[in-house]
């Protein structure tokens, strides 16, 4: 009896065995899978991603070998091609809530390496929406939206600092043009006065030089008949009376001159 007992438990292992051996032929990305994740554990990125690429060229679109894919991609730091292996896994709706939102969590750090990110808040919040109580994914969601609240505050900073510069700008442009403006009518004005003054000079002169030609037309009359040219605006009678006054003086000065040759003294007059 104990023989047959131990042949039939022979014959039981043997066919798990050979059951076994055959799932492993029929889906050989299962095997590499495990391996890869045997790799994975030992820090030992590069292998392990050896492994899950033979596991897609056995079956593509595994969603395992996909998955463990991109989180291999992640810690070699190829993140760009970490968050599309990501990708995929996390749009495969055939897996459970808890499968993508793992995915989603994971995208979201390959998105967030390469600074994108509000491409990493998004997944966060689809991580989110598929597993609430993931405390790590609140945390990523909040950090980086802080983030992202900071650099749209400093680029406002910057944006009010750039347009008070032009705006700064704009007013000293205008106050250097007004003020060219104003020094070129300043120089206008002083150069109008200036000509101004010129031509009241001008026209001074000319009169002045009016009034003697009309003079020196009279003076040319009276010369052409042989009288004195009038001055000061005396008639012809007032010059006959003054040159008869100094003709006078002119005979009183002879007798002084006269009489000091004598030696007499005229009482009643004035010694020279």
């Amino acid at each position: 009896m104990r023989r047959q007992i131990a042949y039939m438990l022979l014959a039981l292992a043997a066919a798990v065995c050979l059951g076994t051996t055959a799932s492993a032929q029929r889906m050989p990305e299962r095997s590499l899978v495990r391996k890869g994740n045997r790799q994975f554990a030992r820090e030992r990125y590069d292998l392990s991603a050896d492994s899950y690429k033979r596991a897609l060229e056995s079956a593509p679109g595994n969603f395992e070998a996909t998955y463990d894919l991109g989180n291999a991609m992640v810690r070699t730091e190829q993140y760009n091609k970490a968050e599309q292996l990501l990708a995929v896994a996390a749009a495969d709706s055939l897996q459970s809530d808890a499968d993508r939102a793992e995915a989603y969590y994971n995208l979201g750090n390959a998105q967030f390496a390469q600074q994108k990110l509000k491409e990493a808040l998004a997944s966060y919040r689809r991580s989110l929406e598929l597993n609430p109580a993931d405390m790590e994914a609140k945390y990523n969601y909040a950090y980086t939206k802080k983030l992202l609240d900071n650099q749209d505050q400093n680029q406002n900073q910057d944006q009010n600092q750039d347009q008070n510069q032009d705006q700064n700008q704009d007013q000293n442009q205008d106050q250097n043009q007004n003020q060219d403006q104003n020094q070129n009518g300043g120089n206008d004005q002083n150069q109008d006065q200036n000509n101004q003054n010129d031509r009241n000079g001008r026209d001074d002169q000319d009169n002045g030089e009016g009034q003697d030609d009309g003079k020196d037309g009279d003076g040319g009359k009276d010369d052409r008949q042989g009288g004195e040219r009038p001055r000061s605006g005396m008639s012809q009678q007032q010059q006959e009376q003054l040159l008869d006054a100094i003709q006078a003086q002119e005979d009183k000065t002879q007798d002084k001159i006269d009489e000091k040759k004598k030696g007499i003294l005229v009482k009643g007059r004035k010694n020279w």
